[in-house]
């Protein structure tokens, strides 16, 4: 007896093909240098546990500004968390020892950012940046999944050069304050875990 046979449905199989994309190396430029083009949006709030705040993007540092706001799409920070508080200095989030946030990344893709440090941007008090990967990188590639805010008044300009400011902080500052001002263990590794609840590209 000849079987039944169904013809896939073609959004079916064209969503399960972008499901299944993940940056690498070496699509990853090219993919930001394409959806950066398709941009409109610059504005990102990111709620956490003491209230939001509002971060702009910088138009001129492409990669970095593609790179989160693709993330904040694909809700990589919601439920991540700022686990490095150090005083005075920075809040550093994205990350998380959550099971859920290693399966996000992985799903999302593996890569690494070229700084672009020299756009005239310093480390002033509300910048948002990013770090680098601690994993062998002489050229100190950053590391996409994770950013810090700088909170030192009027700001921390040792960093300029060797990382790569992407946008500020517009609104909210005093929580970004608040943040800063937890009490913190060994590893600047906050007490209290301070969880990014949601973040959404904004108008």
């Amino acid at each position: 007896m000849q079987k039944d046979s169904v013809a896939p449905n073609k959004d079916a199989l064209q969503e399960e093909e972008e499901e299944a994309f993940v940056l690498t190396e070496d699509n990853v430029i090219d993919f930001f240098f394409k959806y950066n083009k398709t941009l409109k949006e610059d504005k990102v709030r990111i709620t956490t546990d003491f209230g939001s705040f509002t971060i702009q993007l910088y138009d001129n540092v492409p990669y970095h500004k593609a790179n989160f706001i693709y993330l904040t799409k694909k809700g990589y920070f919601d439920s991540t968390q700022f686990h490095r508080v150090v005083k005075n200095f920075i809040i550093q989030g994205g990350n998380s020892d959550d099971q859920a946030t290693g399966e996000k990344r992985r799903a999302i893709g593996r890569y690494l950012l070229p700084p672009d440090a020299n756009k005239g941007y310093k480390h002033h008090r509300g910048t948002i940046s990013m770090p680098s990967s601690e994993v062998n990188n002489p050229h100190m590639l950053a590391s996409p999944f994770e950013f810090f805010i700088v909170v030192t008044k009027p700001g921390s300009y040792h960093l300029d050069g060797d990382y790569t400011p992407f946008g500020k902080v517009i609104e909210g500052m005093d929580v970004v304050d608040k943040i800063n001002a937890q009490r913190v263990g060994k590893g600047d590794w906050p007490y209290q875990n301070i969880y990014i609840t949601k973040a959404e590209v904004v108008e």
